[in-house]
Order: C-alpha cells, then structure tokens, then sequence
C-alpha cells in the first residue's frame, strides 16, 4: 500500500480526490473501497506498531465522504419525507461501515438522483478515523501488548474526537460556523463508529445482525417466549425467516443447525434476531428497566436507520375500570423520565403516530379476536405517564396523582415516553402497547404469586400482537411509513 508523508509528521495513504457518480451503486463501491483500505492502513501501522516497528510522526487516515452539489431549488418529487435537499447548497457527510449500510445507501443516494439530477460525489475526507473504530470486529486496542509500545498510542493515532461525535445535526443544533458543506446525514460517521461499538457491548451481537423491525421489552418473560416461538420456526425448517441470532453472535440457521456459541455471560441488554432478507426481520432488546437504558439503546440502535420501534412492557393501570391484563395503545406522552430534557424539551409535543397506531390496533383485534365495540373490552387508547422513580409508591403520593389526573393518563411506566420521544428526535417511526400487571392507585400490587399467573396467561399474546404490529408495518411502503411527520423544515437528504 502506498504511503504519503505530510510535512514530515504524518503518515497517511495516498489521497483519494473526489470524483463524479451517476449510478448509486457505484458510489457505494467507492465508499467501500477507501474505506477498508483507509481502516486496514491503521490496523497494519498498530501492529507495526506493536512488533517495535513503529513509524516515526503520526500515522492517520481519513474517512470516506459524499457530497452533493444543488444549483436549484427544483426537486422532482417532495412527496418522501428524506431523498432531497431543502435548498440549493452544497452538501456533505462522511460515511464508515459502507459495507453494512449498503443497502441504506443505495437507497439514499438513488434518492437524490432521481431528485436532482447531475451526479454525487465520492472521495476522501479531512475527518481522520479514529483507531479505536477501525477495528470492526470490536478488538481492544487497548489490550495486553499495549505496554510495548515505545510512545503514548495517542501521539501515534487519532483518538475518539467527541466535538465530532455528538447528536447536533439531529438535534437541529449544528452550525455553520466556517461556510463549509450543510450536513447530508443526520450523523457524523464516528457518531456511527461510538453507536456501532456500543451495541455491540450492550447487546453482545454484531450491529450487521440487527434487523430493520425492533422491539423494546423490559422483562426476560418475553424473551423466553419469543426465543421459544423463534427456535420453533428454525426446527420447522420453512418460513420467510432465515436464522435466529442470540447474544454471543450464536446463529441458528433454518433446520435447526447451530453455529457459534452462547454468550458465556450475559449484557446489559441482550439483543436477539429473527433475520429476514434485507434486513426485515425482527430484532427484540431486552432493556431492563428505566428511561436511563431506554435513552441508551435507542441512541445506538437509531444510527443503523431501522424503520420502526415498538415498546412492549408492563404498566400500572390507572383507572378503575381496568383489569390485570389489559391494554393500554399509548396516544400521548407525559415525560416525567427527564433524561432527554438537554435533548428534546418537555413543552415539545411527542404525536402518535397514525401508521403505528392502526398496525398496533390492528393486531391486537387480529390476535385477541376481536372487533369494534368489544376490543374496548380489553384495550384502553390514552395518555401514558412516564416516570424515573420506580418506588414513587413510597413518596407522598398527592401530588403525582393530581398530575396524573390532569393529565388523564391512563397508565404508569419507565420507559415508554422516552423511547418514544428519543423516536421523535430520531426520526425513527415509534409506539407503545403496554400490559396492565398492577394497580396501584386501587390496591392490587403486583406481588410474586400474583405476577406469576399474570406472566403466564398474557405474555405470549402481547408479544404476537406486537410481532404481527411489526409485519403490518413491514408491509406498508416506506414513503408511508416514514411519513413528514417526524421531519422539520430544514432536514438532512438522508432518512
């Protein structure tokens, strides 16, 4: 590989200029191109590095960049929520993992084609990759040679740059301060680099696994029955599903076949995939309970540009006239959980979302069987509150529960506002069923024995309306789904 040498301090591979692109494809090609060449460089120099062999200066390189010219305010088609620039300007993103965001890529590109014409380029960036993100396959730089180095690795390599790897063009806080491009992606590519290394730490799998389609729950009953109904289909040998991924990258293929080996010990937040071509399938996260983790995951999981996310939990019903096991489609929001205020001020409207409502409605008739007047038997629509105290029973409760009645909320959780909100502010399409388990305001808590019976007769239901939820937006097309609703009125091109 050839190497150029910058003012005698660093050491970098030959520059890549920009050049012209009118196929999509192509593009992609490049983008793949300058990177793995870019991140196999820093690989070669570490372990040159380590065996003593290290070059004197700085050794960098830079990421991959598209950008786009628009002389025009003309676009061909302003129906899509994403696909076109919302003036004329030049436009640019850095991209990492073009091998795993191909398709997304593609698509994104072929997109602004066909809206503007002319042609998008590809070349290399002045942004450089930091070493730590060029090892994909999550190695530890940091690890036992490390001590064998004769300088400090960060006078030798770029580090992590967090004024760069920040949520400031999704939160509409960017700035062009130095008369440079206008973003074309809602992330920064070590913005993706940070998420892509941090779900693979929370959730034990390769972010390649996840799937476009997820699922948020906040208890290991749901697990077990979607790794049990998820097992079956693989047993069974036919079905649109190809291979089950468990933590630890364990795959079970269709027959039956296992390759890989369990996580020997479990994450945070395990994550499990029922792959489906094209990244269709379901992906299922185990969150654990709290806004904390619900803000944690959804920050990660939304740099891979999935097309929707349900939250599936167990709520505190607040109303009288509602039983242990009945559901609660959320249609509002009261965001008491506070960790996203920084982010997403809590005088901001969270709607819901048409598309997600009518699939969530729909599968619960479709599940339960049931129609029309009699659903309302086992489903409440309305307002759910959610807090960050898990023991707010213990406090004076006068005061929560007249906000509670204010609001007319009908439900309590931890974590369904904030995923929801952080969908909002990500533009990814969002909802929430819930499940009646205790009723505190009314004296049915949820103790052991209790809980045990509730699990048994209600879990696996809510998880198949939730499954069927997910295929009902599968089937939409995505211009319906990723509908202008969560988009402002100067957006990045890229959904």
């Amino acid at each position: 590989m050839s190497k150029s040498v910058v003012a005698g301090t660093v050491v970098r591979p030959e520059f890549r200029p920009f050049e012209s692109f009118k196929d999509a494809a192509a593009a992609v090609d490049r983008l793949i191109e300058i990177y793995e060449r870019n991140t196999a460089f820093l690989r070669s120099a570490f372990l040159e590095a380590l065996a003593g062999r290290e070059q004197p200066g700085r050794t960098r390189a830079c990421y991959p960049a598209v950008r786009l010219s628009v002389p025009s305010h003309h676009i061909r088609d302003s129906r899509l929520s994403y696909g076109h620039v919302a003036e004329p300007g030049r436009y640019q993103t850095t991209i990492t993992r073009p091998r795993l965001f191909r398709h997304y890529l593609e698509h994104q590109l072929s997109l602004l084609l066909q809206n503007h014409g002319g042609a998008v380029e590809v070349g290399e960036s002045d942004l450089p990759i930091p070493l730590h993100f060029a090892f994909v396959d999550g190695a530890n730089v940091e690890g036992e040679h490390i001590e064998n180095l004769k300088r400090p690795l960060r006078d030798m390599f770029d580090a992590p740059d967090l004024s760069v790897t920040d949520d400031a063009i999704v939160n509409g806080t960017w700035r062009n301060t130095n008369g440079g491009p206008q973003p074309l992606a809602p992330f920064t590519a070590p913005r993706v680099d940070y998420s892509l290394m941090r779900l693979q730490h929370y959730t034990a799998t390769d972010p390649a696994h996840f799937q476009n389609f997820v699922l948020f729950t906040n208890y290991q009953f749901y697990v077990d029955e979607f790794l049990a109904w998820a097992r079956g289909l693989m047993a069974n040998g036919q079905g649109e599903y190809e291979q089950l991924v468990e933590p630890g990258n364990r795959v079970t293929m269709l027959g039956g076949q296992v390759r890989g080996e369990a996580a020997t010990r479990m994450p945070q937040m395990p994550a499990y995939h029922l792959v489906r071509k094209g990244h269709t399938g379901i992906t299922l996260v185990n969150i654990g309970v709290g806004p904390s983790n619900a803000k944690t995951i959804t920050d990660h999981v939304a740099v891979l540009r999935p097309h929707a996310w349900l939250m599936l939990g167990h709520c505190a019903g607040l109303r009288d006239t509602q039983k242990l096991g009945d559901y609660v489609l959320a249609h509002g929001y009261v965001r008491d959980d506070h960790v996203l205020d920084a982010d997403l001020p809590t005088w901001v409207p969270v709607p819901p979302l048409a598309e997600v409502q009518v699939a969530l409605e729909q599968a619960v008739a479709e599940v339960a069987g049931l129609s029309g007047w009699e659903l309302k038997r086992i489903v409440r629509t309305g307002t759910v509150a959610t807090i960050d105290d898990r023991n707010w029973e213990l406090r004076d409760q006068s005061e929560l529960v007249q906000r509670f009645a204010q609001s007319r909320a009908v439900a309590l959780d931890m974590e369904s506002a904030t995923i929801a909100a952080n969908g909002f502010r990500l533009r990814v399409p969002y909802g929430t069923l819930l499940c009646v388990s205790d009723k505190p305001l009314h004296g049915e808590l949820k103790l052991p024995g209790m809980a045990s019976a509730f699990y048994r007769t209600q879990v696996n239901q809510h998880l198949k309306i939730g499954i069927r939820a997910l295929e009902h937006l599968r089937d939409m097309p995505l211009e319906r789904l990723h509908s202008r609703k969560l988009r402002s009125f100067m957006e990045t091109a890229f959904q």
